[in-house]
């Protein structure tokens, strides 16, 4: 049954009152910068850059900068398609909206339970990272010697009270923070462009010798998590200005900036050890890596500076997911999927408030969990609560390209769209991102490090979760089809 183009009547809140009752969260607020800064933060660049970028050259070779460049052209044809349906996807609900209209509101709220899951996962495994490297800097600069677990909630409070405040807020922090981890990375750069690197400057990285190998699928499953939070543009399309032209521009502007800085950046680490020692440096010390070559080409105070700025990186990705997370929340309560009161929006901040203290809180049950079992931060706290978060961002990655095919052939109003946006580069990137999916599910002990009975039960969690949506939703259609009926129709641009 086609799904209908024209969404019905925006819901009205029908229990809650007083001014935090609000349905709308800021409008007109948001750029287009605003917005890429919001979903490149999210990929914490200089951390990618610096804690995975090593191991995809030790396991890839010197090849591995082409991974990154791939996966930036796999997600533009992804991106094609999922552009194509934004002026008809009048939700906030991304992925959950994309889903539900082109493959039925079961799928559809199969795929908000694992977004709300995924993202919650990836971010909440950040707060590992997050204790781990600030008490490592801290011990380390300061002679401050305290336990991970203090740094982890103190930063949870951090991001709950920037999400709490308004977004312009939020986008400042995010564009200051995103500048200055960008702009160590140019100046690492720039330093051994200047100086010719190691044994001077090569091209050896992009031969087909050293790429086609069979070595590749490793940094091809570790670029894909590079790029992850850059589909949250739909997210905030209540709050940006022009989102229907805001919102895909945003899209491409951040893939393509993340492809080609990924790309830029991990061939000139290459450049500092030389074509012939970039994987022998890799496998002494991946973690130190980028630290030796900025002490080497730029000087000590710049490798201290950049050990900060990786924490700072880190705070800007917790608060990009967690503006995700609760915008998903939001859309979902004021659908009444989830429970009104998660959608109440602050009077004078124009935040999803409530769905960011229960976020936060989520946060700070799972990190005492790990505390309580003495997880390292790091090795299994991140590791693990992560990894289900990234295949199941690629596996909606993989049903959205596959959805636009569908709606387009459904909706006989859209045919005066080209076959190109609409077929031919989401049916080739829906093919392209399940093998994708395939191939980080076959690695996924470069993610965990863990054994396989751990790998697969954390895989079995996407489909899990995603089926249990499937079955909740034909229950609703049973039993409230009146919700049912308002699943992904709510119009944000509503007035």
């Amino acid at each position: 049954m086609t799904e209908p183009l024209v969404p019905i009547a925006p819901r009205q809140p029908s229990s809650a009152t007083g001014p935090d009752a609000s349905p709308h969260l800021q409008r007109g607020t948001l750029g287009l910068a605003d917005i890429v800064f919001f979903v490149v933060a999210a990929a914490a660049p200089l951390t990618v850059m610096a804690g995975i970028a090593p191991l995809a050259i030790l396991f890839g070779g010197i090849g591995a900068p082409v991974a990154y460049l791939a996966v930036g052209v796999l997600l533009c044809l992804f991106a094609v398609g999922f552009t194509a349906m934004t002026p008809y996807i009048r939700n906030a609900g991304a992925f959950y909206s994309y889903i539900a209209r082109g493959l039925g509101r079961p799928a559809g709220l199969g795929a908000a339970l694992l977004a709300v899951f995924s993202y919650n996962a990836l971010q909440i495994g950040i707060f590992g990272a997050f204790g781990f490297f600030a008490a490592t800097t801290a011990n380390d600069l300061l002679g401050l010697d305290l336990p991970w677990p203090v740094y982890a909630f103190a930063g949870i409070v951090v991001v709950w009270f920037l999400g709490f405040r308004s977004i312009n807020l939020g986008a400042k922090v995010l564009a200051a923070l995103l500048i200055a981890e960008t702009a160590i990375l140019l100046l690492l750069a720039g330093a051994i462009l200047v100086k010719g690197g190691a044994s001077g400057l090569s091209l050896d990285s992009f031969s087909p010798g050293n790429v086609f190998t069979s070595k590749m699928s490793a940094p091809l499953g570790l670029a894909v998590a590079a790029f992850i939070g850059f589909e949250a543009t739909a997210i905030y399309r209540e709050e940006a200005r022009e989102p229907d032209r805001t919102v895909p521009r945003a899209t491409y502007v951040a893939i393509g900036f993340l492809g080609l800085f990924y790309t830029f950046v991990a061939w000139v680490i290459v450049q500092a050890f030389g074509s012939g020692q970039a994987v022998g440096a890799a496998a002494q010390n991946p973690a130190e890596m980028f630290f030796t070559a900025m002490t080497r080409y730029v000087g000590g105070w710049a490798a201290d500076l950049q050990r900060i700025l990786i924490v700072t990186s880190l705070l800007a990705a917790l608060l990009a997911f967690h503006n995700a997370i609760t915008r998903y929340v939001h859309v979902l309560a004021a659908e009444h999927t989830l429970p009104a009161g998660l959608g109440r929006i602050h009077p004078r901040h124009g935040s999803p408030w409530t769905a960011g203290i229960a976020q936060s809180l989520l946060a700070a049950v799972v990190v005492t969990v790990f505390v309580a079992i003495g997880a390292d931060p790091y090795n299994q706290f991140l590791l693990w609560v992560n990894t289900p978060g990234v295949v199941g961002i690629l596996a909606l990655q993989t049903l959205s390209a596959c959805a636009v095919v569908f709606f387009f052939r459904r909706n006989p109003a859209t045919r005066g769209e080209g076959r190109l946006r609409t077929l031919v580069a989401p049916a080739v990137a829906a093919v392209l991102l399940t093998v994708t999916m395939g191939l980080v599910c076959a690695r996924l002990d470069l993610f965990t490090a863990a054994a396989p009975a751990v790998n697969w039960s954390l895989v079995a969690l996407t489909p899990a979760v995603f089926l249990t949506g499937v079955v909740l939703a034909v229950r609703m259609r049973r039993r409230r089809p009146d919700v049912y009926a308002r699943l992904a129709t709510t119009d944000v641009d509503a007035a």
